[in-house]
């Protein structure tokens, strides 16, 4: 059996190297175009920063691993430049020599991924403009800043767009000294959160100092008086940069797909079943290129993470192999380091769930702490449960925090992917010392708090549905000088039982605490006591982050 596997990094790469394990006697043929094999390109940004030095640091494989190692014929500048499925042959260009050759195989492995957009604005191929896909694209970064900008008085930079990539650049553009402005066409940065954990992240971006532009556009770019660039936006407002890079997203690369007849999907990636064949039987696609369902949804999708490709790129060697492997489904499971800060989510966001008119959900927010509190050093996590009110099955979880909010992403991420629910959170049994968790970890209490609102314990209520409610504040009143609802009964916890004739019994009554623990407290007191109440989910720090958001706060002119 002969195998050629278009495209290495993540999903070719791995797929070769499985299939090797598996099978000792295929002839396998890797081709990549680009001069490394296999790199690490979620580690671009930071190596554009000089957290990774070394360039060498990036290459996870190299050809002459991969053929000393596996036996793999392994030809890197090499492209595919046609592909004809019905005599089962591809035509490769040899990019150094310009020779022009044809391969036969039985089987065939598609991994072209996917290209950073480039929209066809004026002055986008000015010097100083870059997109970040791979080593040599960060060279030429780095190139740009080391030679050009070395003794520059002043450093500016503009990233175009707020997700992964341009978070990650703006950040290590600020550690190389550089005056950061990040311009996001959409609402807010990070599109796979729900707006309010969106805008915790471009709060501690604006901490940091970099500037956060959205709902703005850019129209093109130009030269100025200055040798350096205007970046125009579509308000109309210009900003100079010395370095320009678009992190505008990534587009599937399906130009060999279309040669080979291939099925493109609705989202424009190459469409695959559970075990990775496209719609031609010995055409395999894996990465960043193809269309996935959805785990929790069911929806097909593009996800360009890595790991979702390495998993892709095996299920791909397996199945030639003859084993019954399949792909379970993508949840967009992901994490990101800004500034100090990790935030991370999986699942869908209550974003998408609205889009699709699902009402059988409801969500939680949390503020545990990474580890006991009586230990030093624990910092705050806020974290947003998303799960079924019928049956309690999680769909989907983000989390903030300065320590530990990946791991209970990880968690809850296992969770989701074996179908659990909520009560199993409540009874997960995980590592418990002081300076790692707690006895009641927050992936418990992800699980805790839901099942209390589910089973009717802790009835609850949300900010944007208070108005006109009865609002009773249980927390101190020193805590009311720092920041009150105006309007609101405060009765301290403590008060509470011996204060109940100062509550109507003919209004519901909706209890807020600082996070809503207090108030959790003082709910099952209220209804314990014939009164009707619900518990206000996160309490004052949820509402801070709301009223911020509406405010507008988020999105200067």
């Amino acid at each position: 059996m002969k195998v050629i596997v278009v495209g290495g990094v993540a999903g070719g790469a791995s797929c070769a190297a499985r299939l090797r394990r598996l099978d000792e006697r295929a002839e396998i043929l890797l081709l990549e175009r680009g001069p490394h094999v296999s790199y690490a390109n979620c580690g671009l940004p930071y190596h554009v920063g000089g957290v990774i030095v070394d360039e060498s640091s990036l290459l996870v494989a190299t050809a002459d691993m991969l053929r000393g190692r596996f036996a793999i014929d392994c030809r890197t500048r090499c492209e595919v430049v046609d592909i004809a499925a019905a005599h089962k042959t591809v035509d490769i260009k040899d990019l150094d020599a310009g020779r022009l050759t044809t391969e036969s195989y039985d089987k065939l492995v598609l991994s072209p991924g996917a290209a950073p957009i480039r929209p066809p604005l004026p002055g986008i191929d000015l010097p100083g403009i870059f997109s970040i896909r791979n080593v040599p694209d960060a060279r030429k970064v780095r190139e740009w800043i080391e030679h050009v900008f070395a003794d520059a008085p002043r450093r500016r930079a503009v990233v175009v767009g707020g997700g992964y990539i341009g978070i990650e650049m703006a950040e290590n553009l600020v550690k190389r000294g550089f005056d950061v402005t990040m311009v996001e066409m959409a609402d807010q940065v990070m599109p796979p959160l729900d707006p309010e954990c969106a805008y915790m992240v471009e709060y501690h971006l604006r901490r940091h100092g970099v500037h956060v532009l959205l709902g703005n556009g850019v129209a093109g770019f130009r030269h100025n008086a200055d040798g350096a660039l205007d970046v125009l936006t579509q308000s109309g407002v210009t900003h100079p940069a010395d370095l320009v890079i678009l992190a505008i997203g990534v587009r599937p690369e399906t130009a060999l797909a279309t040669m080979a007849g291939l099925e493109i999907g609705e989202r424009g990636g190459i469409r695959v079943d559970e075990q990775m064949r496209t719609s031609d039987p010995d055409i395999f696609a894996v990465g960043d290129a193809v269309e996935v369902k959805d785990f929790v949804t069911g929806e097909w999708s593009l996800i360009p993470l890595a790991g979702p490709a390495n998993r892709q790129g095996r299920i791909a060697a397996d199945v030639i192999a003859g084993r019954d492997a399949r792909f379970r489904g993508t949840q967009g499971t992901s994490v990101i380091g800004v500034f100090g800060a990790t935030i991370a989510t999986t699942g869908v966001n209550e974003r998408t769930l609205r889009r699709l008119g699902d009402d059988d959900y409801e969500k939680v927010y949390l503020f545990p702490g990474s580890h006991a509190r009586y230990y030093p050093g624990a910092k705050t996590i806020a974290l947003k449960v998303i799960f079924r009110k019928s049956n309690g099955r999680l769909l989907g979880a983000q989390a903030l925090g300065k320590d530990g909010a990946e791991k209970r992403i990880d968690a809850i991420a296992m969770a989701i992917q074996m179908g659990a629910t909520v009560y199993d959170l409540e009874e997960a049994e995980l590592c418990y010392a002081p300076q790692f968790g707690s006895a009641k970890d927050p992936v418990n209490f992800a699980g805790m708090v839901p099942a209390n609102v589910l089973r009717g314990d802790m009835p609850l209520c949300h900010w944007e549905d208070v108005d006109g409610g009865f609002l009773l504040d249980v927390r101190e009143p020193s805590e009311l000088e720092v920041d009150a609802v105006p309007g609101v009964l405060n009765i301290p916890l403590p008060d509470l039982r011996a204060r109940l004739d100062e509550l109507p019994r003919d209004r519901e009554i909706l209890v807020v605490c600082r996070s809503a623990q207090r108030a959790y407290v003082a709910t099952r007191i209220l209804l314990q006591n014939g009164f009707r109440a619900r518990n206000i989910s996160g309490g004052m720090m949820a509402h801070a982050i709301r009223a911020t958001v509406s405010a507008g706060e988020s999105n200067p002119t």
